[in-house]
């Protein structure tokens, strides 16, 4: 008996269509999924333990729990509360991961490799650094919750309450620059507040995937704008004068010469002037701020090349000047040694209502 070239087409697409609906039979229902917002990792000697962050939702309000657990390794741990949580956990909305500073300065390699092996959480996940301990941090969080855990997320968002001095860092950019030649990260620094919920005052600087050094609020800032952040709101207080900085661009220029690394770059800054002390004249305001920040950025600079962590990425503007064998000894020969000239020009423009002399 003859089958119809239509009934056989017609076979095939519900075939099809039968394969497909097969691969959904490991979907959890939304209410069914525990959507942690943030983790935390410490170890204590050669053990590792995981607080997670997790709203807590009822029919009348949000609230927030902690869920922790220890192991030897965190794809151990992740399992074990995947296996007593009644929910399944979902860790793909994970929007901050904490890292305590021990853990930090013993090396952050075997976590963030283990995070991004796994493809369990997203590549573009932020990453903070404990001052303290975890815990306090994380019973701050949970005492301050008043909706859904989002506090941390939305401290580094800029929509809502992020500021210039605070570095974003995530984690994919901290596996990059473990095995780079030339391009170190900084991660921020937090702590419990006192009338806060949260406070940063700087950032670690990372080699290797190890915590080497820190910078202070102050050299944030200065790291943000060469990564391109921008520091438009930022107020800065100064002897004479307080601006508000409204737009700044930063130009770079480098030169490989006799082996000697030398690098230029050129901060271009409109301010507003909010207040003065004195009488100063426009000419002063504008050197002061040169003078203020250009200390700042030698101060960091000298800091980091000490260390040789290349936090700024300077590295990267000499990949095309330097051999893949020169490159791998860009930290120790000529990033210590590396001369920089950083100047400030200054574009007033507002005084508001006051009057400057020229």
């Amino acid at each position: 008996m003859r089958i119809s070239a239509r009934r056989l087409v017609l076979f095939a697409v519900v075939l099809a269509g039968t394969l497909a609906l097969s691969g959904c039979w490991d979907i959890k229902d939304i209410n069914h999924r525990s959507l942690p917002v943030v983790m935390g990792v410490k170890q204590i000697d050669d053990t590792y333990k995981v607080l997670l962050l997790i709203p807590d939702a009822t029919p009348s309000r949000t609230d927030v729990k902690i869920i922790s657990q220890s192991g030897s390794t965190i794809d151990e741990i992740l399992d074990k509360i995947d296996r007593n949580m009644e929910n399944k956990v979902d860790l793909l909305h994970l929007k901050v991961i904490i890292f305590e500073r021990s853990v930090a300065e013993k090396g952050l390699s075997q976590s963030v490799e283990s995070f991004m092996r796994a493809r369990d959480i997203s590549n573009k996940t932020l990453t903070a650094i404990s001052v303290g301990a975890l815990e306090p941090l994380f019973d701050k969080l949970t005492s301050s919750s008043t909706s859904d855990g989002t506090e941390m997320y939305d401290f580094f968002e800029k929509n809502a309450g992020w500021s210039p001095e605070v570095v974003q860092t995530r984690i994919w950019e901290v596996f990059r620059s473990m095995d780079s030649f030339t391009r170190d990260v900084v991660i921020p620094t937090i702590q419990p507040g006192l009338s806060t919920t949260i406070e940063s005052n700087g950032a670690a600087v990372i080699k290797n995937g190890r915590m080497v050094g820190v910078i202070d609020s102050d050299e944030s800032l200065l790291y943000n704008l060469f990564k391109g952040t921008g520091t438009q709101g930022k107020i800065e207080v100064m002897n004479h004068a307080t601006v508000k900085i409204v737009a700044d661009r930063l130009t770079r220029s480098s030169e490989l010469k006799e082996g000697q690394a030398t690098m230029k770059g050129r901060l271009h800054l409109k301010v507003t002037v909010l207040e003065t002390v004195g009488a100063p004249t426009e000419a002063e305001i504008k050197q002061e701020i040169d003078e203020q920040l250009s200390a700042r950025f030698q101060s960091m600079l000298r800091a980091a090349q000490a260390k040789e962590a290349d936090i700024l990425g300077i590295g990267q503007y000499f990949r095309d000047k330097l051999s893949r064998e020169n490159l791998r000894q860009w930290r120790t020969k000529y990033y210590p040694f590396m001369k920089i000239e950083f100047k400030v020009h200054v574009i007033i423009q507002d005084e508001g209502l006051l009057k400057m002399k020229r």
